[in-house]
Protein backbone atom coordinates (compact mmCIF):
# COMPACT_ATOMS: atom_id res chain seq x y z
CA UNK A 1 0.00 0.00 0.00
CA UNK A 2 1.61 3.36 -1.07
CA UNK A 3 2.25 6.21 1.05
CA UNK A 4 2.64 10.19 0.98
CA UNK A 5 6.40 10.51 0.66
CA UNK A 6 5.91 14.16 2.12
CA UNK A 7 4.11 12.43 5.29
CA UNK A 8 6.64 10.12 6.46
CA UNK A 9 9.30 12.72 5.76
CA UNK A 10 7.98 14.48 8.73
CA UNK A 11 7.68 11.45 10.58
CA UNK A 12 11.22 11.03 10.55
CA UNK A 13 12.48 14.20 11.31
CA UNK A 14 10.02 14.78 14.57
CA UNK A 15 11.49 11.21 15.68
CA UNK A 16 15.04 12.43 15.12
CA UNK A 17 14.30 15.81 17.14
CA UNK A 18 12.62 13.85 19.90
CA UNK A 19 15.69 12.01 20.07
CA UNK A 20 17.84 14.71 19.91
CA UNK A 21 16.56 16.73 22.43
CA UNK A 22 15.60 12.98 24.87
CA UNK A 23 19.67 12.97 24.51
CA UNK A 24 20.42 16.40 25.89
CA UNK A 25 18.34 15.70 28.75
CA UNK A 26 19.90 12.89 29.99
CA UNK A 27 23.54 14.84 28.93
CA UNK A 28 21.93 17.32 31.09
CA UNK A 29 21.20 15.04 33.88
CA UNK A 30 24.34 13.14 34.21
CA UNK A 31 26.16 16.69 34.34
CA UNK A 32 23.82 17.52 37.36
CA UNK A 33 24.28 14.26 38.96
CA UNK A 34 28.46 14.49 38.60
CA UNK A 35 28.62 17.75 39.78
CA UNK A 36 26.28 17.09 43.07
CA UNK A 37 29.32 14.34 43.55
CA UNK A 38 32.15 16.62 42.91
CA UNK A 39 30.27 19.23 45.45
CA UNK A 40 29.76 16.75 47.87
CA UNK A 41 33.47 15.27 47.95
CA UNK A 42 34.77 18.78 48.33
CA UNK A 43 32.54 19.68 50.53
CA UNK A 44 33.40 16.04 52.76
CA UNK A 45 37.07 16.94 51.86
CA UNK A 46 37.04 20.84 53.48
CA UNK A 47 34.75 19.62 56.64
CA UNK A 48 37.39 18.85 59.74
CA UNK A 49 37.12 15.58 61.24
CA UNK A 50 35.72 14.80 64.78
CA UNK A 51 37.95 15.41 67.56
CA UNK A 52 39.22 11.48 69.66
CA UNK A 53 36.63 10.85 72.81
CA UNK A 54 38.15 11.93 76.05
CA UNK A 55 39.33 8.77 78.24
CA UNK A 56 36.60 7.80 80.86
CA UNK A 57 37.40 8.87 84.30
CA UNK A 58 36.76 5.21 86.30
CA UNK A 59 37.25 4.40 89.90
CA UNK A 60 39.90 1.48 90.82
CA UNK A 61 40.89 -0.96 93.26
CA UNK A 62 43.85 -3.40 93.29
CA UNK A 63 43.92 -6.99 93.22
CA UNK A 64 45.41 -8.14 97.08
CA UNK A 65 46.51 -11.24 98.74
CA UNK A 66 45.53 -11.19 102.05
CA UNK A 67 44.72 -13.75 105.29
CA UNK A 68 41.00 -15.38 105.04
CA UNK A 69 39.80 -16.10 108.37
CA UNK A 70 36.18 -17.83 106.75
CA UNK A 71 33.91 -17.12 109.97
CA UNK A 72 30.40 -19.07 110.22
CA UNK A 73 27.99 -17.24 113.23
CA UNK A 74 26.89 -19.23 116.67
CA UNK A 75 24.32 -18.45 118.98
CA UNK A 76 25.95 -17.92 122.41
CA UNK A 77 25.30 -16.67 125.91
CA UNK A 78 27.28 -14.90 129.06
CA UNK A 79 27.34 -17.00 131.81
CA UNK A 80 28.46 -16.24 135.57
CA UNK A 81 31.59 -17.71 136.46
CA UNK A 82 30.09 -16.96 140.22
CA UNK A 83 26.12 -17.44 140.85
CA UNK A 84 24.27 -18.98 143.05
CA UNK A 85 22.40 -19.09 146.79
CA UNK A 86 24.08 -17.33 149.55
CA UNK A 87 23.11 -20.11 152.43
CA UNK A 88 22.44 -20.35 155.85
CA UNK A 89 25.69 -21.39 158.42
CA UNK A 90 23.55 -22.01 161.17
CA UNK A 91 20.18 -22.16 162.05
CA UNK A 92 17.74 -19.21 163.48
CA UNK A 93 15.06 -16.69 162.53
CA UNK A 94 15.62 -14.27 160.32
CA UNK A 95 15.77 -10.88 162.67
CA UNK A 96 16.98 -8.92 159.55
CA UNK A 97 17.87 -8.26 156.00
CA UNK A 98 20.27 -5.49 155.09
CA UNK A 99 20.18 -5.70 150.94
CA UNK A 100 16.81 -5.02 148.70
CA UNK A 101 16.89 -6.95 144.79
CA UNK A 102 19.24 -5.17 142.48
CA UNK A 103 21.77 -4.06 145.43
CA UNK A 104 25.68 -4.59 144.55
CA UNK A 105 27.34 -5.85 147.29
CA UNK A 106 31.35 -6.39 148.13
CA UNK A 107 32.83 -9.76 149.46
CA UNK A 108 31.89 -9.20 153.10
CA UNK A 109 29.62 -7.28 153.48
CA UNK A 110 26.25 -8.00 155.33
CA UNK A 111 23.04 -9.40 153.49
CA UNK A 112 21.19 -10.49 156.63
CA UNK A 113 21.06 -11.01 160.19
CA UNK A 114 19.91 -14.08 162.65
CA UNK A 115 18.47 -13.57 165.28
CA UNK A 116 21.03 -13.79 168.26
CA UNK A 117 19.62 -14.35 171.44
CA UNK A 118 19.44 -17.95 171.42
CA UNK A 119 23.05 -18.07 170.05
CA UNK A 120 24.33 -15.60 172.69
CA UNK A 121 23.14 -17.80 175.54
CA UNK A 122 24.38 -20.85 174.08
CA UNK A 123 27.60 -19.88 173.61
CA UNK A 124 27.46 -18.70 177.34
CA UNK A 125 26.93 -22.03 178.30
CA UNK A 126 29.46 -23.06 176.16
CA UNK A 127 32.06 -20.92 178.36
CA UNK A 128 30.79 -22.09 181.84
CA UNK A 129 31.22 -25.77 180.30
CA UNK A 130 34.69 -24.67 179.77
CA UNK A 131 35.11 -23.66 183.03
CA UNK A 132 33.68 -26.48 184.98
CA UNK A 133 36.00 -28.58 182.83
CA UNK A 134 39.00 -26.71 183.07
CA UNK A 135 38.45 -26.68 187.03
CA UNK A 136 38.09 -30.42 186.93
CA UNK A 137 41.57 -31.10 185.11
CA UNK A 138 42.79 -28.83 187.64
CA UNK A 139 41.54 -31.26 190.53
CA UNK A 140 42.35 -34.14 188.54
CA UNK A 141 46.25 -32.96 188.34
CA UNK A 142 46.49 -32.09 192.15
CA UNK A 143 45.35 -35.48 192.86
CA UNK A 144 47.84 -37.22 190.73
CA UNK A 145 50.31 -34.65 192.35
CA UNK A 146 49.73 -36.39 195.96
CA UNK A 147 49.36 -39.87 194.72
CA UNK A 148 52.47 -39.17 193.20
CA UNK A 149 54.51 -37.73 195.99
CA UNK A 150 53.09 -40.87 198.19
CA UNK A 151 54.57 -43.33 196.00
CA UNK A 152 57.25 -42.01 196.35
CA UNK A 153 57.68 -41.97 200.46
CA UNK A 154 56.38 -45.86 199.99
CA UNK A 155 58.97 -46.98 197.64
CA UNK A 156 62.16 -44.90 199.84
CA UNK A 157 61.14 -47.55 202.47
CA UNK A 158 62.36 -50.38 200.65
CA UNK A 159 65.13 -51.28 202.45
CA UNK A 160 63.54 -50.74 205.43
CA UNK A 161 61.49 -52.99 207.77
CA UNK A 162 58.04 -50.38 207.38
CA UNK A 163 58.32 -51.07 203.79
CA UNK A 164 54.75 -52.67 202.69
CA UNK A 165 54.68 -54.81 199.28
CA UNK A 166 50.57 -54.88 199.25
CA UNK A 167 50.22 -50.79 200.24
CA UNK A 168 52.83 -49.93 196.80
CA UNK A 169 50.87 -51.88 195.06
CA UNK A 170 47.96 -50.91 195.98
CA UNK A 171 49.23 -46.99 195.48
CA UNK A 172 50.43 -47.39 192.34
CA UNK A 173 47.46 -48.76 191.32
CA UNK A 174 45.75 -45.39 192.42
CA UNK A 175 47.96 -43.72 190.71
CA UNK A 176 47.22 -45.25 187.36
CA UNK A 177 43.92 -44.11 187.86
CA UNK A 178 44.07 -40.84 188.98
CA UNK A 179 46.19 -40.79 186.16
CA UNK A 180 43.84 -41.83 183.85
CA UNK A 181 41.09 -39.44 185.49
CA UNK A 182 42.96 -36.64 184.51
CA UNK A 183 43.32 -37.82 180.52
CA UNK A 184 39.86 -38.06 181.26
CA UNK A 185 39.34 -34.78 182.52
CA UNK A 186 41.71 -33.17 179.94
CA UNK A 187 39.63 -34.63 176.75
CA UNK A 188 36.28 -33.70 178.55
CA UNK A 189 38.30 -30.14 178.17
CA UNK A 190 39.03 -30.39 174.83
CA UNK A 191 35.45 -31.49 173.99
CA UNK A 192 34.31 -28.62 176.10
CA UNK A 193 36.68 -25.95 174.28
CA UNK A 194 35.70 -27.19 170.64
CA UNK A 195 31.65 -27.09 171.78
CA UNK A 196 32.61 -23.34 172.56
CA UNK A 197 34.14 -22.62 169.27
CA UNK A 198 31.02 -24.14 167.52
CA UNK A 199 28.55 -21.56 169.75
CA UNK A 200 30.94 -18.80 169.33
CA UNK A 201 31.12 -19.80 165.18
CA UNK A 202 27.33 -20.15 165.15
CA UNK A 203 27.03 -16.42 166.83
CA UNK A 204 29.37 -14.71 164.62
CA UNK A 205 27.46 -16.85 161.69
CA UNK A 206 24.16 -15.20 162.00
CA UNK A 207 25.55 -12.23 160.01
CA UNK A 208 25.67 -13.76 156.62
CA UNK A 209 27.90 -12.07 154.63
CA UNK A 210 28.67 -11.88 150.69
CA UNK A 211 31.35 -14.74 149.71
CA UNK A 212 32.24 -12.59 146.34
CA UNK A 213 31.15 -9.25 144.37
CA UNK A 214 28.04 -9.47 142.73
CA UNK A 215 24.49 -7.97 142.56
CA UNK A 216 21.39 -9.50 144.74
CA UNK A 217 19.28 -11.29 141.90
CA UNK A 218 16.65 -12.62 144.23
CA UNK A 219 16.29 -12.16 148.30
CA UNK A 220 14.92 -16.29 148.80
CA UNK A 221 13.21 -15.75 152.58
CA UNK A 222 11.88 -12.89 154.39
CA UNK A 223 12.48 -11.50 157.95
CA UNK A 224 11.05 -13.81 160.79
CA UNK A 225 11.28 -16.61 158.16
CA UNK A 226 13.20 -19.76 160.56
CA UNK A 227 16.26 -21.10 158.19
CA UNK A 228 17.91 -24.17 158.34
CA UNK A 229 21.84 -25.07 157.91
CA UNK A 230 22.01 -24.66 154.30
CA UNK A 231 18.60 -23.05 153.76
CA UNK A 232 19.33 -20.31 150.86
CA UNK A 233 18.80 -16.60 152.13
CA UNK A 234 19.84 -14.71 148.91
CA UNK A 235 20.45 -14.95 145.49
CA UNK A 236 24.38 -13.88 144.14
CA UNK A 237 25.42 -12.86 140.82
CA UNK A 238 29.23 -11.72 140.14
CA UNK A 239 28.10 -9.36 136.87
CA UNK A 240 32.17 -8.51 136.56
CA UNK A 241 33.17 -12.49 135.94
CA UNK A 242 31.06 -13.41 133.15
CA UNK A 243 31.97 -15.90 130.41
CA UNK A 244 30.57 -16.74 127.21
CA UNK A 245 29.57 -20.45 126.30
CA UNK A 246 27.71 -21.69 123.00
CA UNK A 247 27.20 -25.04 121.52
CA UNK A 248 29.28 -25.12 118.62
CA UNK A 249 28.97 -27.91 115.89
CA UNK A 250 31.51 -30.93 116.40
CA UNK A 251 33.04 -30.15 112.59
CA UNK A 252 33.53 -26.81 113.43
CA UNK A 253 35.83 -27.65 116.22
CA UNK A 254 39.44 -28.44 114.27
CA UNK A 255 39.55 -24.84 114.01
CA UNK A 256 39.61 -24.08 117.90
CA UNK A 257 42.04 -24.62 120.46
CA UNK A 258 42.70 -23.00 123.64
CA UNK A 259 43.81 -19.34 123.11
CA UNK A 260 42.15 -19.11 119.79
CA UNK A 261 40.73 -15.81 119.56
CA UNK A 262 38.02 -14.47 117.96
CA UNK A 263 34.86 -11.94 118.07
CA UNK A 264 31.14 -11.82 119.56
CA UNK A 265 28.53 -9.05 118.31
CA UNK A 266 26.12 -8.08 121.28
CA UNK A 267 22.54 -6.92 120.35
CA UNK A 268 23.99 -3.43 119.17
CA UNK A 269 25.90 -4.86 116.44
CA UNK A 270 29.19 -4.27 118.18
CA UNK A 271 31.90 -6.53 117.62
CA UNK A 272 34.53 -7.49 120.41
CA UNK A 273 37.28 -9.94 120.75
CA UNK A 274 37.31 -13.15 122.50
CA UNK A 275 39.26 -15.96 123.04
CA UNK A 276 38.19 -19.94 123.64
CA UNK A 277 39.26 -20.42 127.69
CA UNK A 278 38.21 -24.34 127.28
CA UNK A 279 36.52 -27.28 124.99
CA UNK A 280 34.20 -29.32 127.07
CA UNK A 281 34.56 -33.10 126.25
CA UNK A 282 31.16 -33.65 126.68
CA UNK A 283 28.66 -33.88 122.74
CA UNK A 284 25.22 -33.74 122.64
CA UNK A 285 24.37 -36.56 120.23
CA UNK A 286 21.39 -34.74 119.06
CA UNK A 287 22.88 -31.80 117.78
CA UNK A 288 25.96 -33.33 117.41
CA UNK A 289 27.56 -29.73 119.45
CA UNK A 290 29.89 -29.63 122.46
CA UNK A 291 30.24 -26.43 124.79
CA UNK A 292 32.89 -24.56 124.57
CA UNK A 293 33.55 -21.40 127.01
CA UNK A 294 35.36 -18.52 126.23
CA UNK A 295 36.35 -15.11 127.77
CA UNK A 296 35.97 -11.65 126.65
CA UNK A 297 39.36 -9.87 126.35
CA UNK A 298 39.43 -5.97 127.93
CA UNK A 299 37.14 -3.94 129.56
CA UNK A 300 33.34 -4.04 128.18
CA UNK A 301 32.31 -0.40 126.66
CA UNK A 302 30.39 1.89 129.35
CA UNK A 303 26.92 1.21 127.18
CA UNK A 304 27.41 -3.18 127.18
CA UNK A 305 25.64 -3.63 130.04
CA UNK A 306 26.13 -7.28 130.04
CA UNK A 307 24.15 -10.04 131.91
CA UNK A 308 23.77 -13.60 132.72
CA UNK A 309 21.91 -15.65 129.83
CA UNK A 310 22.40 -12.29 127.39
CA UNK A 311 22.22 -13.41 124.13
CA UNK A 312 25.22 -12.54 121.61
CA UNK A 313 26.55 -13.83 118.11
CA UNK A 314 29.75 -15.34 118.13
CA UNK A 315 31.35 -15.50 114.83
CA UNK A 316 33.58 -19.10 114.77
CA UNK A 317 36.39 -19.64 112.20
CA UNK A 318 34.86 -22.69 109.32
CA UNK A 319 38.35 -23.57 108.96
CA UNK A 320 41.95 -23.07 109.56
CA UNK A 321 43.58 -19.36 108.17
CA UNK A 322 44.97 -19.48 104.55
CA UNK A 323 45.86 -16.82 102.22
CA UNK A 324 43.84 -15.77 99.34
CA UNK A 325 44.04 -13.25 96.65
CA UNK A 326 40.93 -11.15 96.51
CA UNK A 327 39.10 -8.85 94.19
CA UNK A 328 36.76 -5.91 95.54
CA UNK A 329 32.92 -6.86 95.02
CA UNK A 330 32.27 -3.80 92.86
CA UNK A 331 34.57 -5.12 90.19
CA UNK A 332 32.56 -8.05 89.72
CA UNK A 333 30.25 -7.93 86.21
CA UNK A 334 27.91 -10.43 84.82
CA UNK A 335 28.26 -10.27 80.89
CA UNK A 336 26.33 -13.15 78.65
CA UNK A 337 26.72 -15.31 81.57
CA UNK A 338 29.99 -15.23 82.13
CA UNK A 339 31.98 -13.25 85.08
CA UNK A 340 34.47 -10.49 84.28
CA UNK A 341 35.99 -7.59 85.51
CA UNK A 342 37.74 -4.64 83.31
CA UNK A 343 41.62 -4.34 84.25
CA UNK A 344 43.48 -1.25 83.46
CA UNK A 345 46.25 -1.72 81.66
CA UNK A 346 48.45 0.85 79.69
CA UNK A 347 45.26 3.64 80.03
CA UNK A 348 42.76 0.60 78.36
CA UNK A 349 39.86 -0.92 80.09
CA UNK A 350 40.47 -4.80 79.00
CA UNK A 351 37.85 -7.25 79.58
CA UNK A 352 38.62 -10.23 81.95
CA UNK A 353 36.95 -12.92 82.76
CA UNK A 354 37.80 -14.37 86.41
CA UNK A 355 36.24 -17.62 88.39
CA UNK A 356 35.60 -16.66 92.14
CA UNK A 357 35.32 -18.30 95.24
CA UNK A 358 33.75 -17.59 98.91
CA UNK A 359 33.03 -13.95 100.06
CA UNK A 360 35.64 -12.04 102.18
CA UNK A 361 34.21 -9.33 103.76
CA UNK A 362 33.50 -7.12 100.72
CA UNK A 363 35.40 -8.97 98.76
CA UNK A 364 35.70 -12.37 96.75
CA UNK A 365 38.21 -14.84 96.92
CA UNK A 366 40.21 -14.96 93.18
CA UNK A 367 40.85 -18.46 91.93
CA UNK A 368 41.55 -17.80 88.47
CA UNK A 369 42.02 -14.87 85.80
CA UNK A 370 43.42 -12.11 88.26
CA UNK A 371 47.02 -11.99 90.06
CA UNK A 372 48.15 -9.98 93.29
CA UNK A 373 48.50 -5.80 92.06
CA UNK A 374 46.43 -6.16 89.26
CA UNK A 375 44.44 -2.72 88.80
CA UNK A 376 40.47 -3.29 88.39
CA UNK A 377 37.52 -1.06 87.44
CA UNK A 378 35.04 -0.60 90.40
CA UNK A 379 33.09 2.68 89.67
CA UNK A 380 32.14 2.91 85.85
CA UNK A 381 32.35 -0.38 84.89
CA UNK A 382 28.68 -0.93 83.93
CA UNK A 383 29.09 1.18 80.66
CA UNK A 384 32.59 0.17 79.69
CA UNK A 385 33.69 -1.14 76.40
CA UNK A 386 36.48 -3.19 76.11
CA UNK A 387 39.29 -1.39 74.54
CA UNK A 388 38.07 1.61 75.86
CA UNK A 389 40.51 4.47 77.55
CA UNK A 390 40.52 5.36 80.89
CA UNK A 391 41.52 7.61 83.84
CA UNK A 392 42.04 5.37 86.51
CA UNK A 393 41.40 6.55 90.46
CA UNK A 394 42.42 4.41 93.05
CA UNK A 395 39.77 4.16 95.41
CA UNK A 396 40.45 4.41 99.77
Amino acid sequence: MGGNPAKETTMVERAAKKRAILGTGAIWALALALGLTLSTAAIAQEKPKAPAPAPASVGADKVIQEQLNQTIPVIGRFVAAQAGVVAARTAGPIAEFKVMVGDRVKPGDVLAVLDKDRLKWALELQEAEVSRQEATVRTRRHELEQVSLELKRIEGLKKSAAFSQARFEDKRAQYITTQSKLAEAEADLKRAKANEMLARIGLREADILAPYAGVIAQRNTEVGAYVNIGQAVATLINDQSLELEADVPAERLPALREGTRLEYATVSGKRLPAEVRAIVPDENPSTRTRTVRFVTIGDPPPEARRAANQSVTLHIPSDKPRTVVTVHKDAVLSRQGNTVVFIVLDGKALIRPVRLGDAVGQRFEVLAGLNPGDLVVVRGNERLRPGQAVTPKEQS
